[in-house]
């Protein structure tokens, strides 16, 4: 094997080892897969994301969530008000608007997904890329 051939073989390699060890990122997620009961993982925390659009602004569905841990369960929320907020999906941009009790603000809040299927969910906080939050499916 002359050296021409063994050096296009070295680069054929580590080109193919480059490849392959290049993490996939999830491109198309689907408001079907994000609506239903979700629960963080290992907590009591629980997020539904409704198929409720709301009805002033077809971009938007009702969501609400709640602390289990915290003594606090679904049916203890004030329909649209604390626990309760507006989400869409955008590709991979997540907005949801947190309600309050007495409407005294609306709180948007950003998230970016970074894998939604049927039974897993996975996004971190626009800004902190670290800070990500798993979830499973009920």
């Amino acid at each position: 094997m002359s050296n021409r051939n063994i050096f296009k073989f070295v680069l054929v390699a580590l080109m193919g080892i480059g490849l392959c060890s290049c993490e996939k990122k999830q491109t198309e997620f689907y408001l079907s897969d994000l609506q239903g009961l979700w629960l963080e993982n290992n907590t009591k925390h629980y997020v539904r994301f409704t198929e409720d659009p709301v009805q002033d602004d077809t971009n938007y569905f009702w969501g609400c969530e709640w602390d289990e841990a915290e003594d606090v369960h679904e049916e203890d929320l004030v329909y649209h008000g604390d626990g309760w907020f507006k989400y869409r999906l955008n590709n991979e941009q997540l907005l949801e608007v947190q309600m309050m009790d007495y409407g005294w603000a609306d709180i948007p809040k950003q998230y970016i997904m970074v894998t939604l299927s049927p039974s897993h969910m996975t996004y971190h906080p626009k800004d902190y890329k670290n800070e990500t939050i798993s979830f499973t499916k009920q």
